[in-house]
């Protein structure tokens, strides 16, 4: 089998034009003043879309206006609402009906169940694109459907928050969002990327920016503590705490709902939809990687390790050779 190389070098040539391309901006309007855009940010995995879900749920449910919007490139982030089925993406439609020469219509990407309004901006395929230009790609089409002009109580955005190119850290970098939220649990991996996502806050406050964290939400809380520990040594509030329950796991392995007043989970949901409605952005602190650590057992994070720096003949192995020493040797007088 022959390879077109002339074809893969223009890929190749492709690939370095987009990396080398300055960030671009997203078109910027004036949102509602009633309108609270939020962020949310934690490690993938770790229940961001499971939370989102039913608080957007439950927040309908209270007589709220919210719409949910999935920035996630794999676009998990409906598919609870939805009962498991897929939501058409907007970056997937804008291409199907740009080759079809026709125009992206609200229908085609905003659906709504509850009284939820949600929608999935999706991403490319793997080794096809940035994820992270996707994301801007998707609020780009947003601003042409007249996204500042919806008028909605709350628009609550689903960010990975373990991916650090710039798409992703739009909200933060851009004062896209009022505020942000982070997902954790008491483990050192998803602390460690609501630690960093603390961390742009911070830098892009001292910039000029305007975003804050409004505070932290545990899930799959163990009563380990660890959690609890980093938000109050980053110092932000604790805005529920989801218990690691069996009953809570099922559900959401089977799509079901538990963000309702029908649900003996819904009294959980409401809280945090209170207090996701009146928490207000705070500058936070973020930790070293030696304070992160501290919050843990030392016996679980390798405490006591001290840094052996390698040699020259360590890294040749057996292809070291032994070299004459070139420091100067004066005689003795």
């Amino acid at each position: 089998m022959s390879l077109d190389v002339p074809n893969l070098r223009d890929y190749d040539a492709k690939l370095r034009e987009e990396a080398a391309e300055p960030t671009l901006e997203v078109p910027q309007g004036e949102p509602t003043k009633k309108t609270q855009i939020i962020a949310i940010y934690g490690k993938g995995g770790i229940g961001k879309s499971f939370t989102l879900a039913n608080l957007s749920h439950m927040m309908a449910e209270q007589g709220k206006r919210v719409l949910l919007i999935g920035c996630d490139p794999k676009s998990d982030t409906t598919s609870l609402l939805f009962g498991g089925k897929a939501c058409p993406t907007i970056i997937e439609t804008s291409t199907q009906k740009k080759l079809a020469g026709e125009e992206v219509k609200i229908g085609d990407v905003c659906f709504k169940r509850g009284g939820v309004f949600a929608m999935e901006l999706g991403g490319p395929e793997v080794g096809r694109g940035c994820g992270g230009r996707g994301i801007i790609h998707g609020f780009e089409l947003l601003e042409k459907l007249g996204f500042h002009d919806w008028d909605f109580d709350y628009v609550l955005l689903d960010f990975l928050g373990d991916v650090v190119c710039g798409g992703f850290g739009l909200p933060i970098a851009r004062d896209m969002a009022q505020k942000v939220i982070l997902v954790a649990s008491n483990d050192l991996q998803s602390l460690y990327v609501a630690n960093n996502v603390c961390s742009a806050v911070e830098y892009f406050r001292k910039l000029g920016g305007n975003v804050g964290v409004a505070g932290l939400v545990i899930n799959k809380d163990d009563g380990s503590g660890e959690a609890q520990a980093f938000a109050q040594a980053v110092g932000i509030p604790i805005l529920a705490a989801i218990p690691q329950n069996d009953d809570l796991r099922k559900k959401s392995a089977n799509y079901q709902i538990v963000g309702t007043a029908e649900s003996e989970w819904g009294s959980l949901f409401a809280m945090l939809g209170d207090n996701v409605a009146v928490a207000p952005p705070m500058k936070p602190v973020a930790l070293s990687q030696d304070q992160l650590l501290q919050l843990f057992d030392g016996s679980e994070t390798g405490a006591g390790i001290t840094l052996e720096p390698a040699s020259d003949i360590d890294m040749r192995g057996k292809n070291a050779v032994a070299k004459p020493s070139l420091e100067v040797i004066y005689d003795e007088a």
